[in-house]
C-alpha cells in the first residue's frame, strides 16, 4: 500500500486554524510541537528577557518569541520558529512590519531543547538556520544546564552555568552570565 503525503505552502500553514498545537513546515510536511512545558517555557524568557531589554535599549533590531515563523526554504517550504530570535536592525527595516512569516533566517536563532525532541531533530534544526544564513545558533538544553553556540557547523562552543553567552558580532556587546538561566 502507497500512502501519499500532503505538501503544505507556507501561505497554508499562515491560514490554518489555531488548535492548541504549534507548527512548524519542514520541507512541506506539517510537523506538530507539543506546548511547551513550565521550564521550557521559564527558561525561554529568561534568555529572551535580557536580549530584548539589550536589543531595545541599543536599538540594535527586533527579538521575537516563539511564535513568529521564519521562512528558510521553499518549493517546498520550510517555515521553522526558533524559542527566541533575533534580527539586525537594517534586515529588520527591509521587510518592515509584515502579517505572514520572517522571508529570512534570524541572524540570531534560540533553540530551548523540548523534553519532547530528540538530539537528532534539535541538530537538524541547528542546521537548517546556519545553511539558511543564521549567523548564531544557540541551544539550551536545561537537563544538562549547559548551551551549545553554533557559528557554522565546525565552529561550536559549549558553555555552561560558569560561563557567560557572548552576542560577538551578532549582537555586539551583549553579554549574558549563565548564572541562574536554568533556575
Amino acid at each position: 500500500m502507497i500512502t501519499e503525503t500532503q505538501i503544505t505552502t507556507a501561505e497554508e500553514l499562515l491560514r490554518m486554524p489555531h488548535n492548541g498545537f504549534r507548527y512548524e513546515l519542514v520541507r512541506g510536511i506539517l510537523k506538530k510541537m507539543s506546548p511547551a512545558g513550565s521550564k521550557h517555557g521559564k527558561v525561554a524568557m529568561n534568555m529572551a528577557a535580557p536580549l530584548d531589554h539589550y536589543v531595545r535599549k541599543n536599538a540594535l533590531g527586533i527579538v521575537y518569541a516563539a511564535e513568529t515563523g521564519f521562512r528558510i526554504g521553499s518549493n517546498p517550504d520550510t517555515v521553522r520558529a526558533p524559542d527566541v530570535a533575533f534580527v539586525a536592525r537594517e534586515r529588520a527595516e527591509e521587510v518592515g512590519d509584515i502579517e505572514g512569516f520572517l522571508p529570512f533566517a534570524p541572524d540570531l536563532a534560540i533553540e530551548v531543547v523540548s523534553p519532547s525532541e530528540s538530539y537528532n531533530e534539535v541538530e537538524e534544526k541547528v542546521f537548517e538556520w546556519l545553511d539558511a544564513g543564521c549567523r548564531m545558533v544557540v541551544v539550551v538544553n536545561s537537563r544538562k544546564k549547559r548551551l551549545s553556540v553554533y557559528r557554522s557547523r565546525a565552529d561550536i562552543k559549549i558553555l555552561t552555568e560558569e560561563d557567560s553567552l557572548s552576542g560577538e558580532d551578532v549582537v555586539p556587546g551583549w553579554i549574558l552570565p549563565l548564572k541562574g538561566i536554568f533556575d
